[in-house]
């Protein structure tokens, strides 16, 4: 394909690994999540590529190479010919694994840099769709996340805590809040354990739904004493690693 002198270029990190990224653009029920209901993909090359957004627009395009996990690119064009007709640009996507997960790089190739800036909003809200919908699938239920971190500041087990813990955080796991600055698993399993000491009978549970945005989750907490009366409230906010474990807590006491 020749005259696609116009360039859109976009990077973003998702907080995954490359293999679960790239399944949304292989699986065709993944592909439908981040694109809308009808939309499907035939992952190879020469394969059907198939958009049908939310609110009725198609568009199609045809497979030009796959590299699973490493890149896809495809042509793209809108059934009804406007702003650009079937096989009239190219998208190239390609992912890197990074710290945090992976870095998606997207080029989206364009004949006219009018048609190329008629996309440019369209991709900042596709790809910020496409990290939620990875993240919220490799990440899971954010209550049940903050709910095994709460009952795991009350555990008064310290061989099942500390089980507990190695499963839920990553080994250089920061805390912050108004009573502690924590760097490390094992600081964090010493700290929790002078809190039962000093506040025996404490216990922590979530207080209304928890939230979650591409690996950072928000989570309000009540903390009861032994008699089950409210001794403090607070918000947490966690950061969640590639892995599904969490690497950091900020906690905002009320």
């Amino acid at each position: 394909m020749t005259g696609l002198d116009h360039r859109l270029d976009r990077t973003l990190v998702i907080c995954a690994p490359p293999a679960a990224v790239f399944r949304y653009f292989t699986d065709p029920a993944r592909w439908a999540a981040w694109w809308g209901k009808g939309s499907t993909i035939d992952a190879r090359p020469g394969g059907r590529v198939f958009v049908r957004y939310p609110e009725g627009t198609e568009a199609v395009g045809e497979i030009v190479d796959i590299d699973d996990p490493n890149h896809i690119v495809f042509t793209y064009g809108y059934v009804s010919g406007t702003p650009v007709g079937p096989g009239g640009s190219r998208v190239t996507i390609r992912l890197e694994p990074v710290p945090r997960g992976t870095r998606l790089h997207l080029v989206h190739e364009f004949a006219e840099a009018a048609v190329r800036d008629h996309h440019v909003q369209g991709w900042r809200y596709q790809l910020s769709l496409f990290a939620n919908v990875v993240t919220n699938d490799v990440h899971g239920d954010p209550g049940a996340r903050a709910d095994a971190w709460f009952a795991m500041w009350s555990d008064t087990n310290d061989a099942s805590r500390e089980s507990r813990l190695a499963q839920l955080v990553a080994p250089g796991i920061t805390m912050r809040d108004r009573f502690s600055a924590v760097a490390g698993i094992d600081d964090l399993t010493q700290h929790i354990a002078a809190a039962h000491k000093f506040m025996p009978g404490l216990r922590l549970q979530r207080d209304g739904d928890a939230r979650h945005c591409q690996g950072m989750l928000i989570a309000d907490w009540v903390a009861a004493g032994p008699d089950g009366q409210p001794r403090g409230r607070g918000t947490n906010v966690f950061t969640v690693g590639p892995d599904g474990r969490i690497d950091s807590v900020t906690g905002f006491w009320s």
